[in-house]
């Protein structure tokens, strides 16, 4: 098996597995939140870094803790937990210290643990059984394919708002089909690097 640089690993997260636009993970926050460009830039960037924070916690966990004891069966509810419990603390750090963010970001916040993408990041690191910089440079890379493309969309759908859309197709409707030729436009990418 040919040892992958987390640089290519992080440029490949960005475009060609794209969390959205290849795995479709994190659609639910992904089409409820891409109104509006600043909040779906602040909700990508606390994404980014959730995504930083629970990858390093759950490569640890799983390569130090699961891994020793035979309890990678585990893996699923763990990670979860460790999500869950990391994005609680920064909120309650967010509140304390820095209100006018913890305001600003509202009930984005808390959407972050039920982000699928987030736990797809921790499960894919095992599966591609990356090591500690390779799973970091994915963790990253991703939250930035991430941003990138849900601000893409809300700038895209801020466009849609002065155009003449067919009945049937406003809202949801409209917003999967920009969504699907986002991804089309993506698979353009997959020539570049293709990580698995």
């Amino acid at each position: 098996m040919i040892e992958l640089n987390p640089f290519v690993i992080f440029i490949a997260a960005i475009f060609t597995n794209n969390m959205i636009l290849s795995n479709f993970l994190g659609m639910c926050s992904f089409v409820a939140v891409s109104k509006e460009i600043n909040t779906s830039l602040g909700l990508g960037q606390a994404v980014t870094f959730v995504l930083a924070g629970t990858s390093i916690i759950n490569y640890l966990v799983y390569h130090y803790l699961l891994v020793p004891y035979n309890l990678e069966f585990l893996r699923f509810i763990i990670f979860i937990i460790s999500i869950a419990a990391f994005v609680q603390l920064i909120e309650m750090i967010l509140e304390r210290y820095i209100p006018n963010l913890y305001y600003a970001l509202g009930i984005f916040l808390p959407l972050i643990t039920v982000n699928c993408a987030i736990l797809g990041v921790s499960l894919f690191m095992v599966i591609r059984d990356y090591t500690f910089l390779q799973s970091f440079g994915f963790a990253v890379g991703s939250g930035l394919g991430w941003t990138l493309a849900i601000v893409a969309l809300a700038g895209i759908r801020q466009k849609l708002k002065r155009a003449s859309v067919p009945k049937g197709l406003e809202g949801p409707g409209i917003t999967l089909i920009v969504t699907g030729l986002m991804a089309l436009a993506f698979i353009g990418f997959s020539g570049i690097v293709q990580i698995s």
